[in-house]
């Protein structure tokens, strides 16, 4: 008999996660316009909750009801909806909260009818210059699909005109956020030190009649907010006459007009107007109706301004300088060198551009090989692979359209690429390839040698200064020759290939960390040193979640850094008794993934781009890659454990689900973003110091760095 061992469902889990985001927008150690901002990381993580994995599980129901099979997902459903209902209330509270505190600043943010007369003459001049030319309503009626025409990236305000017989009519205005910015600073009497900010919700409000008259015959308006989210799932399908663009092309439309999964109203709706809408956009009994305040799209409070003090936000941490870098005359030296090893965002993304834009004319590069899957849209560094095109290098790039919600951009990077004369290949059929290689070949004395990056986040430079992510260079053959086997598999993933030193998904990647852990099952029956540490986003495959339990329960101490979603139940007796869990939300997104094994006393150590979950363990192309330099290897040892001496952002992950913070007792308080920066900082200090005395003894000698 089977027994079924303790399993989190990965959405309940997700949307713990998210709680703990809503924890910082709570927690007054976090200076005040940061706690407005997580509202709006809260809100965006929401939205992307209910495209994915909210329509996941709807979908789920309708295709069991249609096959008559039974499924437990409706109960699962309505667990959602009852958890995401408690954090919308929590929400709303501490939303209002925060409009009080920031007045106690000197900063509000007002409505339409909190404006003195000169500010709303001001209003009235800037809608009618500014915002006015960006309005075209929609008026509702039998002829009109209104599913088609809504954007679930956009709020909206849904007008009630009525006339004098109490005729109604129903028109919709988008809230164009994507042409104006959402907060408008209104100008306040000489000598008032207060700041006023104004939504362009509100505006809009202020100025219906502006936008109505002269065109409708009307006694009264009205209006309320609202915001439809789609199910963000498509069908590529896979016709032979149908290149990959244009698939993609048909499949973001698809998106575009997919069935909502969520519909947020304001309260106060008028009820014959909320059931009209509701009619027409074919809400169902399965989707979310949420009855919400006056704004939504709050994630446009992400880039809420801060117009106070400095102290309301966080001081800025300044990216460091890699000092292996610095003796050399150019990176390839560096990198032959030694393995060097950044650390995002305590260290700055130039290196990785200037790498590529050194090899972008180097004469000695030969080829530039790379895999995208997120880039920024002014990157640098894919402008210097067009450069390097230029310059006469043979440069091939793997551009994933399939990066959910990103897919727009890649495929106009691809199309900017293509024509610079770029060599594009759209990733492997049937796998997402997710993995963060960059390969450049370099002829060095009638010899051909490569250099590599292996990373765990994406070649991306804004995320780079808000995302936590390892990123590994090295010369070292035995890497280097597999990554390039990496980019063969990635060309024909059916053609047998081996990998000794990397962990590729979905090549080796279930039996190798399989293998892993059972060695450190072994090495605790034969009392030799064991023990696993992990630091990843998301945890939700059962069979590396069982593989864990077993470990535990053969006595390896297990302890744990999960951002994300985690369904492994840790502290459960007989079964997950030496498994240890914290997650940490904090100023930046901690997204590395890192594994280290005891190894009975010679730590074992990886750096990877794959979460443990199913998708990116068996449908993805993902790398892991050790860490061999001894330097680089305790390095990110120590790093690691810093992780769990947080006192301040730390939480410990339960069966409950409670989101509890690590008990700090008498201990101090710690942030551990803030101890690695300086600890970084402390190392960066400390490798300069040593380069300075290597160049004294060169110069001693009379000889230079090369």
């Amino acid at each position: 008999m089977i027994v079924e061992k303790p399993y989190i469902d990965k959405e309940l889990s997700w949307l713990s996660f998210n709680e703990r985001v809503l924890q910082e927008v709570a927690d007054k150690n976090v200076p005040l316009i940061e706690r407005v901002r997580f509202l709006g990381i809260y809100s965006n993580n929401l939205d992307e909750f209910y495209k994915v994995r909210f329509a996941d599980v709807k979908r789920r129901i309708l295709i069991a009801r249609e096959s008559g099979t039974q499924n437990n997902e409706k109960e699962l459903l309505v667990k959602m909806q009852v958890k995401a209902a408690k954090l919308e209330k929590r929400f709303h509270e501490l939303y209002s909260e925060l409009i009080l505190e920031m007045a106690r600043r000197h900063i509000f943010l007002v409505n339409e009818t909190q404006l003195s007369e000169t500010q709303q003459a001001w209003v009235k001049k800037y809608f009618r210059k500014t915002v006015l030319p960006h309005i075209t309503p929609l008026l509702m009626t039998d002829e009109i699909d209104v599913l088609q025409f809504l954007k679930d990236e956009c709020a909206y305000l849904s007008v009630e005109i009525k006339d004098d017989t109490d005729n109604t009519q129903y028109a919709l205005i988008e809230i164009p956020t994507d042409q104006l910015p959402r907060f408008v600073m209104v100008p306040e009497q000489k000598g008032k030190r207060r700041k006023t900010i104004i939504l362009l919700d509100n505006i809009i409000r202020h100025c219906l009649d502006d936008i109505f008259q002269g065109f409708f015959e009307y006694n009264t308006l009205n209006c309320f907010a609202m915001k439809m989210t789609r199910d963000a799932e498509y069908d590529l399908g896979f016709e032979m006459d149908h290149s990959l663009i244009e698939r993609m092309s048909e499949g973001l439309a698809q998106r575009l007009t997919a069935m909502p999964v969520r519909f947020v109203y304001e309260h106060g709706m008028p009820k014959d107007m909320l059931i009209f809408l509701c009619e027409n956009l074919k809400i169902s009994h399965y989707d979310s109706l949420i009855e919400g305040g006056r704004y939504h799209n709050f994630k446009d409070f992400i880039g809420f301004p801060n117009v106070g003090r400095n102290y309301l936000e966080n001081k800025p941490l300044p990216p460091l300088s890699c000092a292996d870098f610095e003796p050399y005359h150019n990176c390839f030296h560096a990198i032959k060198n030694n393995d060097i090893l950044l650390h995002y965002p305590y260290h700055m993304f130039d290196h990785v551009a200037e790498f590529v834009r050194q090899a972008s004319f180097d004469p000695k590069v030969r080829s530039i090989r790379i895999n995208i899957y997120r880039v920024d849209k002014n990157s640098k560094l894919m402008n210097s692979l067009i450069d390097a095109v230029h310059s006469g290098k043979e440069v091939k790039v793997v551009v994933e359209l399939q990066a959910r919600f990103d897919e727009e951009a890649n495929m106009e990077w691809s199309r900017l690429l293509t024509d610079a004369g770029v060599h594009v290949q759209f990733g492997a059929l049937g796998l997402k390839v997710h993995c963060k290689l960059l390969l450049i070949s370099r002829r060095e004395d009638d010899k051909l040698v490569r250099y590599a990056h292996v990373g765990t986040g994406n070649f991306h430079e804004k995320t780079a200064r808000i995302y936590t992510d390892y990123s590994l260079f090295t010369a070292d053959p035995e890497i280097t020759n597999e990554v390039r086997n990496v980019f063969g598999y990635i060309e024909n993933p059916y053609h047998p290939v081996k990998f000794d030193q990397l962990i590729v998904s979905p090549r080796n990647s279930r039996e190798r960390l399989y293998a892993l852990i059972d060695k450190e099952i072994s090495n605790q029956k034969n009392d030799k040193g064991s023990g696993i540490t992990l630091k990843i986003n998301n945890l939700v495959d059962k069979g590396l979640i069982y593989k864990l339990y077993e470990a535990s329960t053969a006595g390896v101490k297990i302890r744990m850094i999960i951002r994300g979603m985690c369904s492994l139940v840790p502290g459960v007796k007989g079964v997950s008794e030496n498994i240890e869990v914290i997650s940490i939300i904090d100023r930046f997104l901690e997204h590395p993934r890192v594994l280290i094994c005891e190894n009975a006393g010679d730590p074992e150590v990886y750096i990877s781009s794959a979460d443990w979950m199913t998708r990116n363990i068996d449908r993805r192309i993902e790398v892991a890659v050790p860490i061999k330099d001894k330097r680089l290897k305790q390095r990110i040892i120590d790093i690691t454990a810093i992780h769990f001496t947080d006192t301040l952002k730390a939480r410990v992950i339960d069966e409950a689900m409670s989101n509890n913070y690590v008990a700090r007792g008498n201990r101090k308080k710690i942030s551990s973003q803030l101890a690695t920066y300086n600890h970084i900082k402390q190392v960066e200090k400390q490798a300069r110091q040593e380069n300075q005395k290597v160049k004294k003894t060169l110069k001693s000698k009379k000889l230079a760095l090369v």
